[in-house]
């Protein structure tokens, strides 16, 4: 039996995402879309991916986080954040565009590549912990500073519907789409997306069985902490879903599948392979949905995939695990 929580926030509305878009005018790319045929048991099944790994800094949340200093009052005298590295990528490259000086913590875990691209955006970079949840404490303190800004990895209203904004681009790329897969971590890309389709085109989260916060959510009726572990925990391993997220998500009907690392990396590598497509692990799991087998389109079904993200070390790419289904 599960247990509502009286405390989450409302949903985040259609209207709020579109009201990120005109916010975000041209600061964002349009990122394209591309059809494809998946190699499935049954045969190749066509796709429309969203190429999100194409945007600033490699990642959706470049959206989210210009929404957030955007929709600010007044831009702050500081921007402090707490990241595993592509939100680190993301406000680091906001507070530059904005001409705004950024402190960004980050776990001891975080992947080097995204350690650096922080730097190179002119972020100061503090180590804090091993986790994220340790880095976001070390950096309450400094965030509470007068002047300072603190943005959320994912669980804010302006973060997520300026996430929110990917669907957006994707509704008028692909109009005619049945459902949308969709990586989930702690909760803003899913809770945006979900927030614009608003129940009109099926939306289902992937995440991986050691990073699933929406999962677990979904089932206590309520955010709760996970255990965080495995391939793609550095871009989706929050410990608990955003309250952002998981009451849109929930509003709008979203279903949660998980799949296996060795999913992840055969997705990994199957972009790699037919498209030159270089995806990090946490931007790969939507697709490992199709071909695991955790996700099963009905014939006919238009299916769109978000590739949400390409920080990571390519020398991998060429290596693949046929994933059980």
């Amino acid at each position: 039996m599960t247990t509502e929580d009286p405390t989450l926030p409302a949903p985040v509305t259609r209207a709020e995402v579109e009201a990120a878009g005109a916010r975000l005018g041209g600061r964002v790319r349009r990122t394209p879309t591309v059809s494809w045929e998946v190699p499935l048991d049954g045969g190749r099944f066509p796709v429309v991916l969203k190429l999100e790994q194409l945007q600033h800094t490699g990642s959706f949340k470049a959206r989210g986080a210009l929404n957030r200093l955007l929709a600010a009052p007044e831009l702050p005298e500081l921007v402090v954040t707490a990241s595993g590295g592509n939100h680190g990528l993301a406000v680091a490259h906001a507070a530059r565009e904005l001409g705004v000086p950024a402190e960004v913590y980050v776990p001891e875990t975080a992947p080097p590549v995204k350690i650096a691209g922080i730097r190179q955006r002119g972020a100061t970079v503090v180590l804090a912990g091993s986790s994220y949840a340790e880095a976001a404490a070390a950096s309450s303190t400094r965030a509470g500073e007068p002047g300072a800004l603190f943005v959320h990895a994912y669980d804010d209203r302006d973060v997520v519907a300026g996430q929110g904004t990917v669907a957006r681009e994707l509704a008028a790329q692909a109009p005619d789409l049945d459902t949308v897969l969709v990586a989930t971590g702690g909760g803003g890309l899913i809770g945006g997306i979900a927030a614009h389709y608003a129940g009109a085109v099926r939306v289902v989260s992937v995440e991986t069985h050691g990073t699933a916060t929406l999962s677990a959510a979904l089932a206590a009726g309520r955010p709760v902490d996970v255990e965080v572990s495995g391939l793609a925990s550095d871009a989706l391993g929050a410990r608990r879903i955003g309250g952002h997220g998981f009451a849109t998500a929930r509003a709008t009907g979203v279903r949660a599948v998980l799949v296996d690392t060795d999913a992840v990396r055969a997705a990994r590598h199957l972009l790699w392979q037919d498209l030159h497509v270089a995806a990090e692990p946490g931007g790969a799991t939507a697709l490992a949905a199709l071909l695991s087998g955790a996700y099963v389109p009905a014939a006919g079904e238009r299916v769109g995939v978000v590739i949400c993200g390409a920080n990571a070390d390519p020398a991998d790419l060429g290596t693949g695990v046929q994933p059980a289904r």
